[in-house]
């Protein structure tokens, strides 16, 4: 046990540092180059800790006004998307859910795409998107678990169909709103094809609160969680109130999906290959999984997101397309692999 407490946090640590890398990694790359050094003087500077360093006035502004907020709303939204696929995977007590695949992301962008077309977020601005995101998050998310739910449990079929199911009903609604945006269409492709592109420091002051209280009202779940994995009944006895347990869980999955769908548009298999991945390296425990992925979330969308605007450059390519292309297989993978386990088991 202690060693293999020892190498738990060992992980943690070395997720950390993969997250400050990556960060580093994402300021100095694009059509102009900011080294490690400059990058880290002039956050220094701009927190009064260090001297102005001797760069141009044109490296300031591409550092903090175009790359660092996009960086840091990547890292919120990465962290948002991770957490909230651990969350549903553990209260569905299955590997194969997803805020995207079971149609959370659909119902969070059917909801941001209404307050576009009816002018809600003109008026009352990008507050009026997450509540609208949310309010479709947790209504697809209460559906698709009611839906997927045959006796005690969800099962892998039952659930990949409710999501087809009601993903399909929530594209039909998304089309019907589309053919009556007129001239706003090209901001409902934001969030269906899913961006982080100019969005800027308003963004990540609306999204990052909810974000962090939600990630640590995960992580205080993490107990019935883990009593949960052990079947409805057997955590009952445990002394675990299933009703609240449940509306809790499927709120904070919700509202961590929305403010990422709010911000970002639908940005599909992080919340999939996050959790699945980091089982493998800490184990199932939530209490030690929810770290680690709050912390591989935000590295693997940063990644994502840089390989998107340099790819193709001068163009980009949304940042929904890069993780649809890893996530895919993945998904394709792991869905193969848990039919054969089904099918030993039988």
């Amino acid at each position: 046990m202690r060693l293999g407490a020892r190498r738990q946090r060992r992980a943690l640590v070395l997720l950390a540092l993969a997250l400050a890398g990556s960060v580093i990694v994402a300021l100095g790359v694009g059509a102009v180059s900011v080294s490690p050094a400059e990058s880290l003087r002039l956050v220094g500077w701009k927190l009064g800790l260090l001297d102005r360093p001797g760069v141009p006035p044109s490296t300031e502004v591409i550092l903090f006004a175009l790359r660092l907020p996009r960086v840091l709303l990547a890292a919120f939204v990465g962290a948002a998307l991770a957490t909230s696929g651990a969350v549903f995977q553990g209260l569905f007590r299955n590997p194969l859910a997803d805020p995207a695949i079971v149609g959370v992301s659909s119902g969070a962008a059917l909801g941001a795409i209404a307050v576009i077309v009816l002018g809600g977020a003109g008026i009352l601005g990008g507050t009026a998107i997450t509540v609208a995101a949310f309010a479709g998050a947790l209504l697809t998310a209460l559906l698709v678990y009611r839906l997927a739910r045959v006796g005690p449990s969800v099962h892998v079929a039952t659930l990949l169909l409710a999501g087809v199911a009601v993903a399909a009903v929530v594209s039909a609604a998304i089309s019907i709103v589309m053919s009556l945006s007129g001239e706003q269409i090209r901001s409902i492709y934001f969030w269906l094809l899913g961006g982080l592109g100019a969005r800027g420091w308003r963004s990540i002051a609306i999204v990052a609160p909810p974000i962090l209280i939600a990630v640590v009202g995960a992580w205080l779940v993490a107990g019935d969680l883990n009593l949960v994995a052990l079947g409805e009944e057997r955590a009952a006895q445990l002394g675990v109130d299933l009703d609240r347990f449940k509306r809790r869980s499927t709120a904070l999955g919700a509202l961590l999906a929305a403010c990422a769908v709010s911000v970002a548009g639908v940005i599909g298999f992080v919340g999939l290959m996050t959790p699945h991945v980091l089982r493998l390296i800490v184990g199932a425990d939530h209490r030690r999984l929810l770290p680690a992925v709050a912390l591989a979330g935000p590295t693997f969308l940063i990644l994502a997101d840089l390989v998107a605007r340099t790819a193709i450059a001068p163009e980009e390519l949304p940042v929904g397309v890069v993780t649809a292309l890893l996530g895919g297989p993945f998904f394709l993978w792991l869905l193969r692999r848990e039919r054969r386990r089904a099918a030993g088991v039988a």
